[in-house]
């Protein structure tokens, strides 16, 4: 049968093509589509027609419930754990961010998405993640959310990358295996230690802000990745895109970002505000993913308000997370706005996890079991 052509895809600043299929006449199949197609770095705008979207949202540090969200978008392979698995449907994953702190396996769930995102390049694939509020809060230093095991990740990560000869690729890459192991051995050498172990403390303190100060090695990756990101006709930011935002740029916010995780500012440039400070900033906003009743707006503001910031970016609906959702996953605003942090991680609500799946701008939940009753509530969580 005869091979088509490959298609080019263009991911960030980078282009890697796609491997060639065979010809067939499903829908969304990768023979049949047009190369994904990024402008921004990082990321900013995306056209992937033709694709399966899913969205995933804050993670908190937790792998195992991380892989289970990940199976259930149809990404990852029951059988390795590792493995990005695409299937006839060329499929894009975007993480909502919140990756980090309340749990163990933060470095690790950053290393797994990473060595996804290398393997879905190879099949024509995808996956975008986006910065959240507990990213911009690790890299100013602020460390409140971090757990003891957080802590010990970075210790250990650090002496790994130290016997990966500090080749930070290889070391980083490799980080959502190898970290198993280190757990263990952890688990059974451990004195473990407590709050008032101060030199042990100091220890993971020091690592942390060395790994995600502005400029460190992990910052630099988060820098990789937005805080808004528009595929086709629909826009993923942690908390909420506003007008104002809009009007600021999109595009700037992200570079403005990017530039002060890669340490490129100048050191006495102001923290990107519009973006990440503040509780109307892009990854603080809950006026979206908050019932109206509990901040003092109508759900007609609101809508107003959604509709004016859609208008203005040329979309149709946000997707957000930042917020559990204590009866799941839902739309809001007459559909404009879906809300998916459902509070999965072990160290938020240990909830069972939720994906959403877009499919020819038709947008579904997919979950162990049908939706609770109608009436919504949402619990408020930092």
């Amino acid at each position: 049968m005869a091979i088509k052509a490959m298609a080019l895809l263009s991911i960030g600043c980078l282009s890697v093509p796609a491997q060639p299929q065979k010809e067939g006449g499903l829908s969304g199949r990768r023979d049949s589509l047009k190369p994904i197609v990024v402008q921004g770095c990082p990321p900013t705008f995306v056209s992937a027609p033709g694709r399966r979207i899913v969205a995933v949202g804050d993670l908190h540090g937790d792998i195992a419930q991380a892989r289970s969200a990940l199976e259930m978008a149809g990404v990852l392979d029951p059988a390795d754990n590792n493995l990005w698995i695409g299937g006839e449907t060329v499929k894009v994953l975007v993480q909502l961010g919140d990756v980090l702190d309340r749990g163990e396996d933060e470095i690790a769930i950053l290393s797994l998405l990473r060595s996804l995102s290398i393997q879905a390049k190879q099949e024509g694939g995808a996956i975008f993640q986006i910065n959240g509020n507990h990213e911009s809060m690790n890299v100013e230093g602020d460390f409140r959310y971090v757990t003891p095991e957080g802590f010990d990740e970075c210790i250990d990560f650090l002496e790994y990358l130290d016997g990966c000869d500090s080749k930070w690729e290889n070391a980083f890459i490799g980080w959502a295996r190898a970290s198993e192991i280190w757990k263990e051995k952890r688990r059974k050498s451990r004195s473990h230690w407590s709050a008032f172990d101060l030199m042990k403390r100091q220890k993971g303190v020091s690592a942390r802000s060395f790994l995600l100060k502005p400029g460190g090695p992990l910052a630099c990756e988060l820098a990789r990745h937005p805080v808004v990101l528009q595929i086709d006709d629909w826009v993923f930011c942690h908390g909420g895109l506003l007008p104002h935002h809009v009007v600021y740029g999109i595009e700037r916010m992200n570079k403005e970002v990017s530039r002060w995780m890669s340490g490129i500012a100048h050191e006495d440039s102001e923290i990107p505000f519009v973006a990440t400070r503040g509780y109307d900033s892009v990854v603080w906003n809950r006026l979206y993913s908050r019932d109206s009743e509990q901040i003092g707006y109508s759900s007609q503001q609101i809508s107003v308000i959604v509709q004016e910031t859609l208008h203005a970016i040329g979309a149709k609906t946000i997707v957000v997370g930042h917020t559990p959702q204590l009866s799941g996953a839902n739309c809001k605003y007459n559909d404009s706005v879906w809300r998916i942090d459902v509070g999965m991680s072990s160290g938020v609500l240990n909830k069972a996890p939720e994906v959403l799946e877009i499919v020819d701008n038709q947008p579904r939940v997919i979950k162990n079991k049908s939706m609770g009753p109608s009436d919504l509530h949402v619990v408020d969580f930092v």
